[in-house]
C-alpha cells in the first residue's frame, strides 16, 4: 500500500494519478485526509508533526492489513524555484526519511500543483475544448511561473479554471501518454519528485 498525504483532496488525486502512471502500481493507494502543515515547521515542531504524519500512514496500512510500500507527501511551496526551495526540501526530506520506514517521495511543488499541470498543456483542452494554454506558458521552466493557478484562471479560456479541475487535467495527461515522462518544459520540483520515486 502507498499512502498519500497532501494539502487538499485535489492534490492527493493528482499525486495518485502520477503514481499509478509512473510506478505501474496495482496495489492500494490510500489518502490521508488531514491537512499537511509541514512547510513552515522547524525543529521539534517539525519533528513532532512528521512523527504524527508517519504514525497515521502506518495506522492506515495496519487497518488495511497491508505493508506500507511508500509514503508520498505533497506541499505547495508558494514560491518559485530558488535557494528557499532547496532549504525547505532538504529540511523536510531529511526529517521524513529519518522517521518513515518505507520509501518516501516529497512533492514540494513550486509554485503549486498547477505549475506541474502546465508541463502537459495539451491535456487542458481534453478536459474542456474551450481551454488553450497560451504560448507564453508553454515550454517554460514552470517552477519560475508565479501564481500559475491565477494565470490559468485568467488566460486558459472558458469555463474558468478551478482548483477542482486539476485531477481531471492530470488524468487526461496520463490517459494520453504525456504524463509522467513527456513534459513540455521543465520543473525542478517535478523532476525531484520523480527522482524520489525511482527504485520504488
Amino acid at each position: 500500500m502507498i499512502v498519500v498525504a497532501g494539502e487538499s483532496s485535489n492534490d492527493r488525486e493528482v499525486m495518485t494519478s502520477l503514481l499509478r502512471a509512473h510506478l505501474d502500481f496495482t496495489g492500494k493507494i490510500v489518502p490521508i485526509n488531514d491537512p499537511v502543515a509541514l512547510k513552515e515547521a522547524t525543529g521539534t515542531n517539525l519533528s513532532s508533526r512528521v512523527t504524527k504524519l508517519v504514525g497515521k500512514a502506518k495506522a492506515v496500512a495496519a487497518k488495511e492489513q497491508s505493508e506500507l510500500h511508500g509514503l508520498v507527501v505533497h506541499l505547495d511551496l508558494d514560491a518559485v524555484h530558488d535557494g528557499h526551495y532547496d532549504t525547505v526540501r532538504t529540511r523536510l526530506r531529511s526529517e521524513l526519511t529519518a522517521r518513515c520506514p518505507a520509501p518516501l517521495a516529497l512533492a514540494l511543488a513550486a509554485w503549486e500543483t498547477e505549475s506541474w499541470l502546465l508541463l502537459f498543456p495539451d491535456a487542458f483542452p481534453r478536459v474542456h475544448p474551450g481551454w488553450t494554454v497560451p504560448q507564453q506558458l508553454r515550454g517554460k521552466d514552470t517552477g519560475l511561473v508565479r501564481n500559475p493557478k491565477e494565470e490559468l484562471q485568467r488566460r486558459l479560456g472558458t469555463p474558468r479554471y478551478r482548483e477542482s479541475d486539476s485531477p481531471a487535467v492530470m488524468r487526461a495527461a496520463v490517459d494520453h501518454g504525456h504524463a509522467p515522462a513527456k513534459a513540455v518544459g521543465t520543473s525542478r520540483s517535478y523532476r525531484d519528485f520523480l527522482a524520489d520515486l525511482h527504485g520504488w
